[in-house]
């Protein structure tokens, strides 16, 4: 969704011109804060993001509109502070930060799980840039009093309302072997099987293997386990079975979730 900011109010200060935001299946969540007239970031701004995870005014900071997270980007330094029921803090227990990261150019863009954010489906959220602060070099101490700002959206419109929404996952097979390529009759055949999550690309090692062998109209028992990352199912080929068709499928079943893959071919 991309959301647009009035411009021009000060010429001074950055001026947020849109604020793309996205997510992927992953609930990766993306936020690109265009500031068109600062093409770099100085070491004299400021861009934070104030987050409303629960859309409940009741929790988080009465004080502006229930936001229960900050997102700040200050001294080339990014990071995550959640309230903690008197101010904005990190502390023992809370969500980690691990996923969040920034890059910039014309704006910055900052990318963060949904996980980390209380694990938010829906949100409200605004953003503020800030330029013209002052770094005492040996004690850190930033001085604002020459700040210049822009907040969106502004003019009292309230906060810009995201719903994070997300594909359901599957298992997507990466592999599929039959070994060797064709069943011989008097050893041993098996099919190998690897597949992964779709919202975290994730192989699958664990879970229940199925397996279906038949020979001709005949079922043939087989053994299906994981090996490493990949299913494996066996089955031992009757010597006498030379000629005969065999049809077979292996299927992952993890959380619910099915991969499966069918052979046949001619007994050799």
């Amino acid at each position: 969704m991309t959301f647009t900011d009035s411009t021009g109010e000060d010429p001074a200060a950055p001026d947020i011109s849109t604020i793309v935001v996205s997510n992927d299946d992953a609930g990766m969540l993306t936020f690109k804060v265009n500031i068109s007239n600062r093409p770099t970031l100085g070491q004299d701004m400021e861009i934070d993001l104030w987050v409303d995870t629960d859309q409940n005014t009741a929790t988080g900071d009465p004080s502006i509109a229930g936001v229960d997270y900050v997102i700040q980007l200050v001294l080339g330094e990014i990071n995550l502070f959640k309230w903690d029921g008197t101010g904005f803090s990190r502390r023992f227990g809370d969500p980690s930060a691990v996923t969040l990261s920034f890059a910039y150019q014309s704006g910055v863009t900052i990318k963060i799980s949904a996980q980390e954010l209380g694990n938010t489906k829906k949100f409200r959220f605004f953003a503020l840039a800030i330029s013209g602060l002052v770094v005492d070099p040996v004690t850190g101490d930033v001085d604002d009093t020459n700040a210049k700002l822009d907040l969106a959206p502004g003019g009292g419109a309230g906060l810009y309302a995201f719903e994070v929404k997300t594909a359901p996952a599957t298992l997507q097979v990466k592999k599929f072997t039959p070994t060797p390529a064709r069943p011989i009759a008097g050893r041993t055949f098996a099919l190998r099987l690897q597949a992964a999550r779709s919202d975290t690309g994730a192989l699958i090692q664990s879970g229940r293997v199925a397996c279906v062998g038949r020979i001709g109209k005949v079922s043939v028992r087989a053994s299906g386990r994981f090996v490493g990352r990949t299913a494996v199912c066996t089955w031992r080929i009757p010597a006498g079975a030379k000629g005969k068709p065999f049809r077979g499928s292996i299927t992952i079943v993890f959380e619910g979730l099915k991969a499966a893959r069918s052979y046949s071919r001619v007994i050799g």
